[in-house]
């Protein structure tokens, strides 16, 4: 029969995007990921829970050992108490704004599988006009799973403890792709689709570090970067995108479509210099297009990276996104594919020399 061949790369996304996986309970994310990793190299993983993968390259075992991390967790909800009348309060599992978050429907991810719920709170209906003009505040929210009572929770199979995650199937818009959790799990795909393109032809160490728990601390980067033990680490995460409505360059500078994005400054790195600089020439002499942003508030892994032993080389790279900490987020495909091939080529630049010549 006819139809549109299956695209390897759009099928990773989809099946990363669409597990759910916030911090401290990867499973799902982290079966997913093993079973794309397996082909690549030796597959383990630390106490936390972060996979890594090692793929020894053309060089000697004294080669340089670079690592590109990503992180699978993603920003959702732990469910912290039952109501007697069988409504759930919950915690926020990372940086959640709670203008996004009303009326969404969520999985509650219990011990017998996925409850479905909606994220409740007082109708302004019943509000005076000053409370109807401000943002409902994330303590006054609730999860409805259609239970009357805590009987009827506890007979769902749902009880404090478990988490919760949007519900948003992976879509094509137009050109782009629409999901939950691009954050991060496009970069765990970047560092599965990077491998595998620079599988055998790189004079290195490669190592894929999957980590758990980085939006509630970047926990997993500080023990999977024990077990790594790089010469240098390329911390794979997503950028804001600055072009939509209402945007100024000076909040996000980078737009889906403009390629890769390099970050100059965020709140737990600046990256290495020449690192930085060999990134933009290997994009450069590949015709790869190329962005820089900055995130004053935020973080990622590779924060946790650079403070490896007696420091380590350290840049954040990855594609834009919008809308991320959200139940949907938009990425675009040309970005993922130029950010593989960035990758790829620079992997294979990486050798003992150009390590050497990355600290002053």
């Amino acid at each position: 029969m006819g139809g549109r061949p299956v695209d390897p790369r759009a099928e990773l996304l989809r099946d990363l995007t669409e597990a759910p996986g916030a911090s401290g309970f990867e499973d799902s994310v982290r079966q997913i990921a093993r079973a794309a990793c397996a082909p690549l190299g030796e597959v383990s993983r630390d106490g936390l829970g972060s996979l890594l993968i090692t793929a020894p390259g053309s060089g000697s075992a004294s080669a340089p050992r670079v690592l590109l991390g990503a992180h699978m967790d993603e920003v959702g909800f732990l469910i912290t108490r039952v109501t007697p009348e069988g409504f759930l309060r919950f915690q926020t599992l990372g940086g959640w704004w709670e203008q996004v978050m009303l009326a969404q429907r969520v999985h509650v991810i219990s011990r017998r599988g996925p409850v479905l719920g909606i994220v409740g709170s007082k109708p302004p209906h019943v509000l005076p006009a000053e409370a109807r003009k401000k943002v409902v505040e994330k303590a006054e929210m609730f999860i409805d799973i259609g239970a009357g009572s805590a009987a009827d929770v506890e007979a769902m199979g749902v009880r404090p403890g478990d988490f919760a995650v949007p519900v948003c199937p992976f879509a094509e818009l137009g050109q782009l792709y629409a999901g939950k959790a691009f954050d991060d799990r496009a970069g765990c795909a970047l560092v599965i689709e990077a491998m595998r393109a620079a599988r055998g032809s790189h004079p290195n160490t490669l190592i894929g570090a999957l980590t758990v728990q980085e939006e509630t601390g970047l926990r997993g980067a500080q023990t999977s970067v024990t077990a790594a033990r790089p010469d240098v680490a390329i911390s794979l995460d997503v950028g804001i995108a600055g072009d939509t409505p209402g945007m100024k360059p000076e909040e996000a500078q980078a737009r889906l479509g403009g390629g890769p994005v390099a970050l100059l400054y965020d709140g737990s790195l600046i990256p290495n210099p020449r690192l930085r600089d060999l990134v933009a020439d290997t994009a450069a002499q590949a015709g790869i297009p190329f962005q820089y942003d900055l995130i004053p508030g935020g973080g990622n892994d590779g924060g946790r990276f650079q403070q490896f032993g007696q420091g380590v080389p350290t840049i954040c790279l990855g594609i834009p996104a919008r809308y991320i900490h959200s139940a949907t987020s938009v990425i675009s495909r040309s970005d993922f594919d130029h950010a593989v091939d960035l990758l790829a080529a620079l992997v294979r630049r990486l050798d003992q020399a150009a390590i050497r010549g990355l600290t002053p």
